[in-house]
């Protein structure tokens, strides 16, 4: 074979692997237009989050579940005329690595032409004066944090990102601690956070591999935090051990756990 010929042979493989690239990239994409997007558009449907012109507060940490929160809000935005805004709460916990996430977030915002704040709480303070864990605590502050702000911009809803994979956790954490059988309802797609602001999960229907397809399908990328590997906080215990263990003899269990608190919650009216 010649020089030129041979050239032409690697010229020839570097485009079928373009095509062959190109190819696969199509076919995620309709994975996940096909499983990803078809699920939340269907949620919504059914769950009715955002009547046209409706505000929503959107809880952001800079994680991949609350990215894909803040974009498909976005789209949300856009398609019914929704006021969105981003908050973060910085717990004062992680030194720059928290710093960086809050800024993160604040790009994030700009990016999707959405306003963005954040407000900070003193996490370790609280926990210390009220005797609760930092997990506890930091919930807590969350919570006061988000309802504060959707009081004062008067939102009518604030949305979190919990997902499928937080579902099942949620209830095996339920069932390993003890709970009445309202436990096992687990996380509802709403509930009253106060007299006129509803709480929301938009992305309950995702599990956690979907919203990361999710974030690569739309280009987007987000934080991780180093805590959320820390075995002392049972969550990340039961995340990281039980349900995989569970998953590998049991396939499908996390979506047979949520279905589970999808029918108690039915039969308790939750």
């Amino acid at each position: 074979m010649s020089v030129i010929d041979g050239r032409s042979a690697s010229t020839a493989a570097r485009i079928a692997a373009m095509v062959q690239s190109s190819i696969i990239e199509f076919l995620k994409r309709s994975e996940f237009a096909a499983r990803v997007w078809s699920k939340l558009v269907a949620f919504e449907s059914e769950q009715g989050f955002f009547p046209r012109g409706s505000s929503v507060l959107a809880a952001v940490s800079g994680g991949p579940d609350s990215v894909c929160l803040a974009h498909w809000l976005a789209f949300q935005a856009r398609r019914k005329g929704l006021r969105v805004e981003l908050l973060h709460v910085h717990h004062g916990l992680r030194g720059r690595a928290a710093d960086a996430d809050a800024r993160s977030v604040l790009a994030l915002g700009k990016a999707l032409g959405l306003p963005a704040s954040v407000v900070k709480a003193p996490v370790r303070a609280a926990a210390k004066a009220r005797g609760l864990g930092l997990e506890e605590a930091g919930r807590k502050a969350r919570y006061a944090a988000l309802l504060a702000r959707a009081r004062r911009g008067r939102f009518a809803a604030v949305a979190t990102g919990h997902q499928l994979d937080d579902q099942a956790e949620t209830v095996l954490l339920h069932l390993l601690r003890g709970t009445s059988l309202e436990g096992l309802g687990g996380i509802a797609p709403r509930r009253a956070l106060a007299p006129r602001v509803s709480l929301v999960r938009p992305l309950l229907p995702l599990t956690r591999a979907e919203v990361a397809l999710y974030l690569k399908a739309n280009g987007l990328t987000a934080r991780e935090d180093a805590s959320n590997r820390d075995p002392k906080f049972t969550r990340n215990w039961v995340r990281r051990e039980i349900l995989p263990r569970l998953e590998r003899r049991a396939p499908g269990v996390k979506e047979r756990l949520s279905g589970l608190a999808a029918k108690v919650r039915a039969a308790t009216g939750r």
